[in-house]
């Protein structure tokens, strides 16, 4: 934790539309993960089956592209205060641990005895693996160099997921159990380490490079805002690029499909055009124009990103651990008692998920602002 000078002294130096845009994308996960009942979801708060997208599909690289975005203000700040790129890549380091570590605390939880079975990648280990490698970019690369090797991710995963032949499906098979991600995953890290006994994990090996070029692009936006946080021009020029990455999305995925599970090419510049332009928005509302008390309950979430997420994922493991009577001799986990009892009998089968979802946002919401008022926040 920090201590409550440094926590004090935080807000003033953040760019509040950032912290919004941590918080809402923060948010957004924690709707999507807990419904009432996993039956009864809206189509927009489900995942695309394979390819294509929903807005659900958008949060994850939102997030990493937010991880790139901080960096250049982290980094800047410390290099311009005289710190040394060996002590910064020991910080580097050191945090991507802890958060590949958090990721696999919440992969144990609460049992810790499942070890031959733990899924060892997953969405903060994702989060880890990206820091620890984007970062380093940053540090020891100019523009022109990290533009390189997002282009040659970008470029090479294409050409690995088209050309690389399969063993028993060829080259080129875009399938659950035929990429060729979904078999590496398999072969390296083993069937039973894999995400829900699928074939394939949608925080994978392969899938891994195209991620760490999401987190890069967030690295130019970010690099774009210490640039011309003063100037319209900037925004114009960060709306056009935005923009342009969205159409290069939609067209790449003619010929190799937009698609979250596998992360694709097209997904990955897709997603970071939309990223920019919802960014670019809320740094116009937020800092430059100043609306900013709609956004507070966003900003507060995402001043407290790790923490909220790591504690709402802890909690659902416990609730569905955690086992009610329900009579004659049958019982339900609290999770699903709370739903059907709570929330069902009023809001009806999809509204009372729904409304169910939205009360753990609100819960964290409650903690978050709790520790803000507390000036308490978790610095990994």
């Amino acid at each position: 934790m920090e201590s409550q000078a440094e926590a004090q002294a935080l807000p003033r130096n953040r760019v509040a539309s950032l912290d919004a845009f941590r918080g809402a994308t923060i948010a957004g996960m924690i709707l999507v993960n807990n419904p009432g009942s996993w039956t009864h979801v809206y189509a927009p708060l489900r995942h695309a089956e394979w390819h294509g997208w929903t807005p659900t599909d958008l949060i994850f690289p939102y997030f990493l592209f937010i991880v790139g975005v901080a960096i250049p203000f982290s980094f800047a700040r410390r290099l311009e205060s005289g710190g040394d790129r060996a002590a910064l890549m020991a910080h580097i380091a050191r945090r991507s641990a802890i958060i590949f570590g958090l990721g696999l605390l919440m992969a144990a939880f609460p049992t810790f005895s499942d070890w031959g079975t733990i899924r060892i990648m997953g969405v903060l280990q994702r989060i880890a693996v990206v820091y620890l490698i984007a970062a380093p970019l940053y540090l020891w690369l100019g523009a022109r160099g990290r533009l390189a090797v997002t282009i040659t991710l970008l470029l090479g995963y294409w050409a690995l997921m088209t050309l690389v032949p399969v063993p028993g499906f060829g080259a080129g098979d875009l399938s659950p159990e035929g990429n060729l991600g979904a078999y590496l995953d398999r072969t390296v890290l083993g069937q039973e380490h894999l995400w829900n006994d699928d074939p394939w994990d949608p925080e994978g090996l392969l899938s891994t490079l195209p991620s760490i070029a999401t987190t890069l692009l967030g690295i130019f936006t970010g690099e774009w805002l210490r640039r011309y946080r003063s100037g319209r021009a900037g925004m114009r020029d960060l709306m056009l690029t935005a923009t342009a990455a969205i159409v290069l999305g939609l067209a790449w995925n003619e010929v190799f499909p937009i698609n979250k599970q596998i992360w694709t090419s097209s997904y990955t510049v897709f997603t970071a055009g939309t990223a920019g332009l919802v960014f670019g928005a809320f740094y116009w509302v937020i800092d430059k124009r100043g609306f900013r008390r709609w956004a507070e309950p966003f900003i507060v979430y995402g001043m407290n990103a790790i923490l909220v997420y790591v504690g709402a994922g802890l909690l659902v493991k416990l609730m569905l651990r955690i086992t009610v009577p329900t009579g004659e001799g049958e019982a339900t986990s609290l999770y699903g008692w709370t739903y059907q009892t709570l929330f069902r009998p009023w809001a009806g089968d999809i509204n009372g998920s729904l409304a169910f979802a939205l009360s753990h946002v609100l819960l964290w919401l409650g903690v978050a602002w709790l520790l803000h008022r507390k000036k308490i926040y978790l610095k990994v």
